[in-house]
């Protein structure tokens, strides 16, 4: 019953209108309007003209970057699973997410055009969930890369993929809020947006009001509506440029294994401090375990910036890079006093 409503919606929803019009066509007097009356009943009286947006409308400006972005995203498949990526060169070098690829060396990617090609897994960092893939194509049409560090919230945001294997399909909304991490994973930095990301979706842009790339979409949290997350293309291009020149992605660490601290957790363990992250353990050797930092401690601070969960960590210690000296504030268990200590950032290589 679905599929035959389905296969009929068209002509249900012309049969009401449409029948009203028509006996209106034949009840008139002459040759011409029994021969319109005849046009509609066989379908091919021309179809009202669309109607146009706006000039500088909101619709209108949805219209323009959809129409100048579609034919750079692509629809990026592998076994057991697809989702959408966005050209950035013209050469063939394509942005998704790590979990589109997966572990997969290559992948099927469709382009707008229509043409299946083959592409190379230059390489992924699953910690950022960015991955880059090389398609041997020339003079494809790149989608422009704008500049994630000055969003703003309440900006448009509009994000283009291929949810459930629709392509190039469209949702709209606004940056929500930056800098967020989702708690439990590694993701940190996010571009929070309302503009639906739907399964599919994952890797495909998201877009500024004048069709630039300002994210890759990446996550949601199924269990509430409006919530979904991109990573932000200045962070996404910094990887893309090392997994390009080298294939592999340098990283700068503590030397800790960190957990968050919540206001559950605090209660539960007594904690002087309601944020920060608790150090559960000191790798041997590494500048954490010379600078004295023990398991137990609470790092709240590194280099005047405030650590209140892992994503704030990692986005620091990102921004320092390896090898530098960072200065770490942080309180000892038992203690509510701050101590500050000065620790050589270790390396940590992604491939």
């Amino acid at each position: 019953m679905l599929a035959l409503a389905v296969a009929l919606g068209v002509g249900i929803g012309i049969g009401v209108t449409g029948g009203e019009r028509l006996a209106r066509a034949w009840r008139g007097e002459g040759a011409a309007a029994r021969a319109s009356a005849l046009q509609l009943a066989a379908g091919t009286q021309p179809a009202p003209a669309a109607i146009a947006a706006q000039p500088g409308s909101d619709e209108a400006t949805i219209i323009r970057v959809a129409q100048q972005a579609s034919p750079g995203v692509v629809l990026v498949e592998r076994d057991g699973g697809s989702g959408s990526g966005v050209v950035v060169r013209r050469d063939g070098i394509i942005l998704t997410n790590a979990h589109v690829v997966g572990e997969s060396r290559a992948v099927q990617i469709t382009l707008a055009d229509g043409r299946r090609l083959q592409g190379q897994v230059l390489g992924r960092d699953p910690t950022v969930d960015v991955a880059v893939v090389r398609i041997q194509a020339a003079n494809l049409a790149v989608v422009p890369e704008g500049d994630s560090d000055r969003l703003q919230p309440g900006q448009t945001a509009i994000a283009i993929g291929n949810p459930l294997g629709y392509e190039r399909s469209v949702t709209t909304g606004v940056v929500s809020a930056l800098n967020r991490s989702i708690r439990g994973a590694t993701l940190e930095a996010l571009i929070q947006t309302d503009a639906a990301i739907n399964p599919g979706n994952s890797g495909g842009p998201l877009l500024d009001s004048q069709g630039r790339v300002i994210g890759i979409n990446t996550a949601i949290i199924p269990s509430a509506t409006g919530l979904g997350f991109a990573i932000p293309i200045n962070l996404a291009r910094n990887i893309a440029d090392q997994l390009i020149a080298t294939g592999r992605v340098r990283r700068a660490i503590l030397g800790i294994l960190p957990v968050d601290v919540t206001p559950p957790l605090a209660q539960q363990l007594g904690l002087p401090v309601r944020e920060g992250v608790l150090v559960y353990e000191v790798e041997a050797g590494t500048g954490a375990a010379r600078a004295g930092l023990r398991a137990g401690d609470i790092i709240t601070n590194i280099n005047g910036s405030a650590v209140e969960q892992g994503g704030d960590l990692r986005r620091i210690l990102r921004a320092a890079g390896a090898g530098a000296t960072v200065r770490v504030q942080f309180v000892r268990r038992g203690s509510t006093a701050t101590q500050t200590v000065n620790v050589q950032l270790g390396e940590q290589i992604i491939q």
